[in-house]
Order: C-alpha cells, then structure tokens, then sequence
C-alpha cells in the first residue's frame, strides 16, 4: 500500500513537473485561448430607409454594427460622438509639439525605432539553453535599458526636486525580489 502511494506520489509530481507557465510575452503560443470577439455584442442588424447614403465598403475599416462603447458612452451622456474620431492636433497639444519637436523629427520615427529594436533583439538573443527550455529572455535582454527607479529618485532629490515615492528596495520589474541597496543619508545630512 505504502508503495502504491509512493508511485502515485513520484507519477503526480512529474506530471506536474511537465506542466509550463504560460508566456505572455512569447509571440509564439501552442495554446488556443479564448476568443474574446465571439462574446462582444454587435449592433442589430437594420436596413436603412435610404440605401445609398450607406457607406462605401472599406476593406478592414470599420462596420455600422461594429460595438462603439467610447462613442455609445458619449452619447448617453450628451456629448458629441463625432468629436471622437476629430483627426489632427488638438489646440491644448500644440505647445507640447512644437516645444518637442524644437530640435527636429523624424517622420518615420516608427520605422527607425522598429528597425533598431531588430537590431538590437539580434544582438541579445535567446541562448542554446534558453531555446530548449524555451524561456523568456525579454528581461534579460533590455535588462541595459532598466532604470534603477531608487537612484533615480535620490537623483532628483539632491536637486532639490520633489519626488513620488518608488516600488519598494528589492522589488524588480521581473517580480524577483533582490537584496535592498544599504539606505545612505543625502550627502547635506552626512556629518
């Protein structure tokens, strides 16, 4: 009996030990999930009294039965749901874009960036044993581009700025829990 329960034991560990977490951030998944666009609700069907004030069809454009909760939600509370879809710059962003954009942009800045990140995922690719135990290599690979938030803030603080609070010491992006940096006084405090 006792070794009966002993196998079963060691057979539900390494069943379990087969098991894998999912990986959200792996684009390539071998898991079906839910399909999240069987269950949003559509507008009903209706035939307009006039056929041709329809729109023309637009391939991968939007539907007239298509759910529009932004716009339905503006609406119910009389706003103007055409003001959604307004295109260009709003007049309060103009001063942030001209202030921006003072030394010059790219207008394919898009393209540039996507094209670096290539490069740069190229560089810091996944290892032999990260390829077949299929591990996530995301942290590690922009692990450079981290910004430490606690030298941050005593950055800023000895200038004088006033700052928001951090994640606690230790706590990482990642979710790995790593040794606190002894606390050290400002220097104006230090005797």
């Amino acid at each position: 009996m006792r070794l009966r329960a002993t196998l079963l034991t060691m057979t539900m560990l390494t069943l379990a030990a087969c098991s894998t977490d999912p990986h959200l951030m792996s684009i390539k998944s071998d898991q079906r999930g839910p399909d999240e666009f069987a269950i949003v609700p559509t507008k009903p069907l209706t035939i307009p009294t006039d056929l041709n004030a329809l729109p023309a069809p637009t391939p991968g454009g939007s539907n007239i039965t298509d759910p529009t909760p932004a716009a339905d939600a503006v609406a119910a509370l009389g706003g103007n749901p055409a003001q959604l879809s307004a295109q260009g710059v709003g007049a309060a962003d103009g001063a942030l874009l001209a202030y921006t954009g003072r030394l010059g942009r790219e207008g394919n800045i898009r393209q540039v960036t996507a094209q670096e990140d290539l490069a740069w995922r190229s560089r810091h690719s996944r290892r032999l044993l990260e390829v077949i135990a299929h591990t996530n290599v995301y942290y590690r690979a922009y692990e450079p581009m981290t910004l430490d938030s606690w030298t941050e803030i005593e950055r800023w603080r000895t200038t004088g700025v006033q700052t928001p609070s951090a994640p606690p010491r230790g706590y990482s992006a990642t979710g790995a829990v790593t040794a606190p940096k002894k606390a050290q006084a400002p220097d104006h405090m230090r005797k």
